[in-house]
């Protein structure tokens, strides 16, 4: 028997491993930290890894077919010289700026509205969620068909019948942008929706109720109790629908893929600039720089959107 063991034996208690000398505290955290392991070194490996190499090549010159040359900050340099991009930065803001609150205010008057409702109440909110469950692929060519000149297009004939001369639409430079964010608005209103009715129904009743006796109107309730109270809610959408405009890519790329991001670049966001570059002209270190810029602009739009929208103690 060994000295530990004697010691062990000696106390009445026993032997004395590794193991029986750790405490309740220490063992459950080696437990957690094993269990959470694997998936942080997949983490690592899928999301830090690829950032960082692009991070790296963002400041060199590859094409796939030579070695990376180093070349500091010239693709930078190229980049905020270059007038195309300037033009991809205005269309990207746009997408952001005008089809982030548009998207929020219709997806809170439906849901406000649509959690009132006791008849087909289910049936109703699957209407609205199914446009999020369909592959954003076919619901852009979907729209297309709905924007083409009559007899094809279904918009135009409608405008046809009030007497409203038919629209370009996406055939023109004014009306395409626009008329892209209406079908990206149309694909996520159905995920915003859920999460708003999440939201109005984790408010308790007992708010309501003591504000109407204290004798507050509708619109009072609204604009002192359910707002307020939605404001997590409201936060985590504006941050979450602000990333999806500014990587918009799949409804542009398929209602012009015939002039991707036409016409004349007016629907082109940043995400398709990036994939012409790297795919098309293979300037992969040219393309790593614009997604740099990209995810700075995610990050500091976001950090804005949390600090302004913050609980203010």
């Amino acid at each position: 028997m060994t000295a530990i063991d004697q010691q062990g034996a000696a106390s009445g208690r026993p032997g004395g491993s590794f193991g029986d000398r750790l405490s309740m505290r220490t063992k459950r955290l080696l437990w957690i930290w094993s269990f959470l392991a694997i998936p942080i070194l997949f983490y690592s490996v899928i999301r830090f890894y690829p950032t960082l190499q692009a991070f790296y090549l963002s400041f060199t010159n590859w094409d796939l077919l030579r070695p990376a040359k180093f070349i500091g900050t010239a693709n930078y340099v190229k980049l905020f010289k270059d007038p195309q991009f300037w033009k991809v930065f205005k269309n990207t803001f746009t997408y952001l700026i005008v089809g982030t609150p548009i998207s929020l205010v219709l997806a809170f008057v439906i849901a406000f509205y649509l959690d009132r409702v006791r008849i087909l109440h289910g049936f109703i909110r699957a209407l609205y969620f199914l446009p999020y469950l369909t592959t954003a692929a076919a619901m852009a060519w979907v729209w297309r068909w709905f924007y083409q000149p009559p007899p094809i297009g279904i918009i135009n004939d409608v405008l046809g019948m009030i007497g409203i001369p038919q629209q370009p639409f996406i055939r023109s430079t004014d009306q395409a942008l626009y008329s892209v964010m209406v079908t990206a608005i149309w694909a996520g209103l159905g995920f915003q929706i859920i999460i708003f009715m999440a939201g109005l129904r984790a408010i308790p009743t007992t708010f309501y109720e003591a504000a109407r006796i204290d004798g507050l109107g509708e619109w009072a309730i609204l604009r002192k109790i359910t707002l307020p109270l939605l404001k997590p809610t409201t936060v985590f959408l504006v941050v979450f629908s602000s990333i999806g405009f500014l990587r918009i890519f799949d409804q542009v790329y398929n209602m012009t893929t015939n002039d991707p991001g036409g016409p004349l670049g007016s629907t082109k966001p940043l995400v398709l600039m990036i994939y012409q570059t790297a795919f098309n002209s293979y300037a992969m270190g040219y393309a790593a720089a614009q997604t740099v810029v990209l995810f700075t602009i995610l990050l500091v739009v976001s950090l804005i959107q949390l600090w302004v929208l913050r609980e203010k103690k």
